[in-house]
């Protein structure tokens, strides 16, 4: 029995953590919007130490600031910060990239798992440009984090990417909070995926890095647009 119950709320407080991760992501969270564990709980009808532990699982990644005494709020994120935020993910993908078409775990085009995984990860980048082209930011959000997990995958170190996964969230963690202040996102959001898998597709760790070099600098052009107004 007691098995049972450490699953049930283990599997609860990732649902809490879920939960507030999206509601941080969705806006609906804002930068500095603080809350306690009774609120969360209260808000969910659930126990406090799931939440607790979710909260306290969330501060660790960085999307949340524990306030002594008062309980917690969303961290505010700068423009210094996201700049960082690529510099780190600069190095992973580019060590991604090499190690997928040149190292240890090399893949080609010949290889039927290598192209039925790419082109899963294709349809995924197909439907965040769709998403991007619309300017629909939730979508984007839950397809483009989708993306780079798959295709970190591919690399075969769940580390890696899972270090990835938790710097792409904490980088649109940051990114939200500047890009709801767009009132039409339409046409203006980065929608390379594709292209980036196409480049890895033809084994050239070249393109593809110019690919993600084109989405930083796009990014964070936009970021610093509507960050001024």
């Amino acid at each position: 029995m007691s098995g049972n119950g450490a699953v049930t709320r283990s599997t609860l407080r990732q649902q809490i953590a879920d939960a507030l991760r999206d509601e941080v992501l969705a806006g609906r969270l804002q930068p500095g919007q603080a809350f306690t564990v009774k609120e969360i709980a209260d808000q969910y009808g659930v126990s406090a130490t799931p939440v607790r532990e979710a909260l306290v699982d969330l501060s660790a990644q960085g999307l949340l600031d524990a306030v002594q005494h008062r309980g917690f709020e969303v961290h505010d994120y700068s423009l210094d910060d996201y700049r960082g935020m690529i510099e780190a993910r600069n190095l992973v993908t580019d060590g991604i990239f090499h190690r997928l078409i040149n190292g240890e775990k090399k893949t080609t085009g010949d290889d039927p798992r290598h192209t039925v995984a790419l082109a899963a990860i294709r349809r995924r980048g197909e439907e965040a440009q769709r998403a991007a082209t619309a300017g629909d930011l939730n979508i984007l959000i839950g397809y483009d984090l989708r993306f780079w997990r798959e295709l970190s995958a591919l690399f075969g170190n769940p580390y890696l990417a899972d270090f990835l996964h938790r710097l792409r969230v904490r980088s649109w963690v940051c990114a939200v909070q500047h890009l709801r202040r767009g009132t039409d996102l339409k046409n203006h959001l980065w929608s390379g995926h594709t292209e980036l898998v196409d480049a890895l597709a033809r084994c050239d760790p070249a393109a593809a890095h110019a690919v993600v070099a084109d989405y930083n600098v796009h990014s964070l052009g936009l970021l610093e647009r509507l960050a001024k107004g």
